[in-house]
């Protein structure tokens, strides 16, 4: 018999409950023993979703201390869905308590958040996933093996979009606010478009321009950013968040061998090698989602594809784009990290 995973989440959104929908596909592996969520009516729509399942809804401890405090000896590991402000520290408080912990993204809100984290990690020696749908996906990590096999060829450039109705969305929420944000639609769904553009590519970039557009709301909704990595390789990135209601990608590598067609979250997998006509799918195995993999990278069967040291590129890479952006597009040089 498998023994199950005992975790708590940290935060109910309408994130967290996607995501919860997935993980009681997997009441095989995983026992949900508590909730953490001051919002009385994002759990009561949290305890529907159980209810749906036929299952019991966990308690709920809406103080996060008193939660880890009262539940930290029960509990093997959390996910943590909250407001980017706060998984700096609520990460680093799981950390030190001897906990795992898959960490939705953006990772934090800074480099120097990215740096402690990263520091926190190493001294723990728990093991911190940044729950990136696209690294996490068996769609991205074939596309990243097949490059590093050497059957693509060389890296030309890739191109990626993003688009969303994201400014009407996230209007009055939290998501504007960029004291608990960090950033606007880049930084949010966006992100996820930085991180598998850089994951495919394998390297950092060397320097990038950017140019953001808030439309009249407290963060960017648009942006557009043109760069080239350290290779040479050259790539430009497009997010649309004030479009028609929508949330869809689109992201093309151009290798010397083939063309690579795919979506930011690794929605799918298609290919068209030399000499092919039309891209042809590849299959790749089946997943249930972020918290699947999370599971499999803490049971030894999966190497961390998404590590802290991502978290802390994206970081880089943001400050990068912001600071291009408030010098009007004028290159900006990205140091190694």
């Amino acid at each position: 018999m498998v023994e199950k995973v005992s975790i708590a989440l940290v935060g109910l959104g309408s994130m967290a409950r996607f995501h919860l929908q997935e993980i009681l596909k997997q009441t095989d592996t995983t026992n949900i023993c508590v909730v953490c969520e001051p919002s009385t009516a994002a759990y009561r729509k949290t305890q529907k979703i159980f209810s749906k399942s036929d299952l019991e809804p966990p308690p709920n401890q809406p103080n996060f201390e008193k939660m880890l405090a009262q539940y930290s000896n029960q509990l093997d590991a959390v996910f943590i869905i909250t407001p980017h402000v706060y998984h700096h520290d609520q990460a680093t408080a799981c950390l030190e308590a001897g906990l795992d912990v898959l960490l939705e993204k953006p990772m934090v809100m800074n480099p120097g958040e990215a740096r402690s984290l990263l520091d926190t990690r190493n001294r723990t020696e728990q093991l911190l996933v940044v729950g990136f749908q696209g690294s996490l996906s068996p769609e991205i990590r074939t596309a990243v093996s097949l490059y590093q096999s050497g059957v693509l060829g060389e890296l030309q450039s890739i191109s990626a979009t993003v688009w969303q109705d994201w400014g009407t969305l996230s209007a009055n929420t939290w998501r504007q606010n960029p004291e608990f944000s960090g950033g606007g639609f880049l930084f949010d769904t966006g992100a996820h478009m930085l991180n598998t553009v850089v994951d495919l590519a394998g390297e950092n970039f060397s320097e990038i321009a950017a140019w953001l557009d808030n439309n009249d709301r407290p963060v960017e909704t648009q942006g557009v950013v043109i760069g080239r990595l350290v290779s040479g390789a050259l790539i430009t990135l497009h997010a649309s968040g004030e479009t028609i209601p929508s949330c869809s990608s689109d992201l093309y590598a151009f290798y010397s061998n083939a063309i690579l067609r795919t979506g930011i979250w690794g929605e799918h997998l298609e290919i068209q090698y030399a000499g092919k006509g039309s891209f042809e799918s590849v299959e790749v195995p089946k997943s249930l989602g972020v918290w699947e993999q999370f599971l499999a990278v803490r049971d030894g069967k999966l190497p961390n594809p998404s590590p802290p040291e991502m978290g802390l590129r994206m970081a880089y890479l943001y400050h990068a784009i912001k600071t291009s952006a408030e010098a009007g597009g004028q290159p900006v040089s990205i140091d190694p990290i």
